[in-house]
């Protein structure tokens, strides 16, 4: 038993499978990583530089980018230290850090997708309304909302996890999630506390889900009789970039309850870090090809990029 869990380190055994091709695996991640970055980081430049892009839906976009920033670099540089490694171990601090940030960037990211539905209800289904409701400061109003309430709701959820005493080291995942360090407490450790803030966490973004699709029924509505060129321009990206998170999300509860035990380790660390493998790409794909003015912008800067090309041949 562990009296002290500053001391303890915990042993990530999702490796035991990859070892045999960890060079190949390394590999590919990094260079997956790097598409990642490199994504999100240009479309996040391309909104600050270019001025013509300061408007909410824009800002609201910045923000999905960082949030797949931040939620990856949670996990990667740690996954790509671990294949280079021995032993694959975690210390007690680092695993509750690791834990937060994979749990507010999946809230974080429920919460931007519910600005984002509010944003584009206001400019479709109350246009006169939008510009004097979404100043300046509502806008930053939003932003904050979007990141500091998930941030705050798993500070919570973490801080409750820290005080429990552990018996457990392993951890049969590749990454630190809560409910896997909630799991080797000890058997006299109280964790009514952590499933009752887990339950009203789940009703909270719970209701963000509702909140949004509630929103687009109004604008399938409204844009089935007035506007459905604006709909299809700016709505059925936010729509898709949904729909990808909501598939992701809802992988995890049915292989949980169906499948979790008949799967591979390999299959199962798919699983646990899939909300870190698709979001983050095809969301910054999905947004610069069917946004109108990003992908014009784009288009703009190959063609400019060319251009000097031409003008400037190689000796």
């Amino acid at each position: 038993l562990y009296s002290e869990n500053s001391l303890l380190v915990s042993f990530l055994l999702g490796f035991n499978e990859t070892m045999n091709f960890r060079v190949p695996l390394f590999s590919v991640t990094l260079l997956y990583y790097c598409v990642i970055l490199f994504f999100n980081v240009s479309l996040v430049l391309l909104i600050v530089l270019d001025v013509n892009l300061h408007e909410p839906m824009y800002i609201f976009l910045s923000s999905f980018c960082i949030n797949a920033l931040y939620g990856s670099t949670g996990f990667y540089p740690k996954f790509l230290s671990d294949l280079l490694s021995s032993s694959q171990t975690i210390s007690h601090e680092g695993c509750l850090l690791q834990a937060f940030i994979m749990y507010s960037s999946v809230c974080c990211n429920s919460s931007i997708l519910a600005v984002m539905a509010f944003d584009r209800y206001l400019a479709i289904c109350r246009p006169l309304h939008y510009h004097s409701f979404m100043s300046k400061r509502r806008l930053s109003q939003l932003v904050c909302f979007s990141w500091l309430t998930p941030l705050c709701i798993f500070a919570i959820n973490v801080v409750l996890t820290a005080r429990l005493k552990l018996c457990g080291t392993k951890i049969q995942r590749v990454l630190c999630l809560n409910w896997l360090i909630v799991k080797l407490a000890c058997p006299e450790a109280d964790t009514f506390s952590n499933n009752i803030t887990a339950y009203a966490t789940v009703i909270i973004y719970v209701s963000h889900g509702f909140f949004i699709i509630w929103t687009y029924i109004h604008l399938i509505k409204t844009c089935a009789k007035d506007d459905r060129l604006k709909f299809m321009q700016t709505c059925v990206p936010h729509l898709t970039s949904l729909i990808i998170f909501l598939i992701v999300m809802a992988i995890d509860p049915v292989y949980m309850e169906f499948g979790s035990r008949d799967l591979s380790q390999t299959l199962q660390n798919l699983f646990s870090i899939k909300f870190l493998i698709i979001p983050p790409v095809m969301n910054p794909l999905i947004y610069g090809f069917k946004i109108t003015k990003i992908r014009n912008r784009i288009l703009g800067l190959v063609s400019n990029g060319q251009n000097t090309k031409l003008e400037n041949p190689p000796d």
